[in-house]
């Protein structure tokens, strides 16, 4: 197995300059959104306060951004060091989603230039779940970027320029005495957080629907985080296959979809035990909120008989049953957070054209910088690129 190496290749292709385009109409619109408020460019109310920047940016996509923390609960708590190849890239999709959430939390602030309350405890609100939300997203933003710092300090080490490999040796060696405590807080940041996010809906009451309301919420998503968390992998690995040549690891992901499969088998056996112990499990009919809760459900099992029925799946079925995982974990969200919440009568919210426009070039810039950082540092394992035009 080799080891990470930058994939060089030309970066201004037509396909990024496409990409940076995208990302330039979306800062646009976030300018204006800062200049005009929340009011004229989102479809946000009173009744819906967090709409599709919470709900997708955030709560899905630190979820799919969840890779890092899946594969460190393998590698470093688990001890399955064979999935070690894996981290790198797994660490960067994760700082890179997890900077892109913050940056839409900022965005649904109503009053943004108060942002730097979070970092004065005596403007805390101890009460608050937002607030342990809040905190452990930040701190953990700040480990994600020192835990992919290796991948920067191994290409300046090797710089012509002394001060760079200067740097980058003085630092390899302070970064590698507190790489256990930094590893210790990737562990444990997560769990924190993503837990919370479910705490966050368990105190939403009546306004959540029953069968999305449980004691259990906070496993849920914690469970949930961790399956989409090695789909997302499992799709970066494969893609990263296709677009850059690098060595797909067929055995291993193989491996690890079978334990995304396992992990949901649980999840699903929680979720329908506890609406089955609670008396829902009976009210699900052919309305809007059974609909959601029933493709949810089929998702999830469509995911689980690709992986655990094909045992020796190639790349394609690994690749299909790691996006039907990705899409089943982002609904079960999605509706927890929008669908299946239900602030009163005389509420609606569909979002508007600036929000769904700034989120497609928030997605943009997370995959720009990813593609830019792959060429040019050493982070995938592999040949060079087969694409150069990727």
């Amino acid at each position: 197995m080799s080891d990470p190496r930058p994939l060089g290749g030309r970066t201004l292709t037509r396909p990024y300059l496409g990409l940076l385009t995208v990302v330039a109409v979306g800062l646009a619109l976030i300018g204006w959104r800062f200049l005009a408020g929340l009011g004229p460019t989102t479809a946000l109310n009173d009744g819906y306060p967090w709409g599709l920047w919470i709900a997708f940016d955030v709560v899905t996509g630190t979820a799919l951004a969840c890779g890092g923390y899946a594969i460190a609960i393998l590698c470093y708590l688990l001890n399955k060091g064979r999935y070690h190849p894996l981290v790198r890239p797994a660490v960067l999709t994760s700082a890179l989603g997890y900077t892109i959430a913050g940056i839409s939390v900022i965005l649904d602030l109503g009053r943004y230039w108060s942002v730097y309350n979070l970092f004065l405890p005596w403007k805390w609100n101890l009460h608050s779940v937002l607030l342990e939300v809040a905190l452990c997203i930040t701190c953990y933003v700040v480990v994600l970027w020192i835990e992919l710092a290796p991948v920067f300090l191994d290409k300046w080490g090797k710089s012509p320029r002394t001060g760079l490999r200067r740097l980058a040796g003085v630092t390899s060696g302070r970064l590698e005495k507190a790489l256990p405590w930094i590893l210790a807080a990737g562990l444990l940041l997560p769990t924190m957080h993503q837990s919370s996010l479910g705490s966050l809906m368990l105190v939403s009451g009546g306004k959540l629907h029953e069968f999305w309301h449980t004691g259990w919420l906070p496993l849920l998503f914690l469970m949930s985080c961790a399956a989409m968390g090695y789909a997302a992998v499992t799709i970066e690995s494969l893609l990263g296959t296709l677009f850059f040549g690098a060595k797909p690891e067929t055995k291993m992901l193989r491996a690890l979809g079978r334990m995304m499969a396992w992990l949901m088998v649980a999840f699903l056996a929680l979720r329908i035990a506890d609406l089955a112990i609670s008396g829902k499990l009976g009210l699900i009919a052919a309305d809007l909120p059974g609909a959601f809760f029933l493709a949810e459900v089929t998702l999830f099992v469509l995911a689980i008989a690709m992986i655990l029925k094909r045992p020796r799946a190639g790349a394609g079925g690994l690749f299909a049953a790691a996006c039907v995982m990705a899409l089943a974990g982002g609904l079960y969200r999605f509706d927890v957070f929008l669908v299946a919440f239900d602030p009163g009568p005389g509420w609606s919210y569909f979002p508007s054209v600036v929000e769904t426009l700034v989120t497609l070039s928030l997605v943009s810039a997370e995959i720009a910088v990813y593609i830019a950082v792959v060429k040019r540092f050493p982070v995938l394992a592999g040949s060079a690129p087969k694409l150069q035009g990727a």
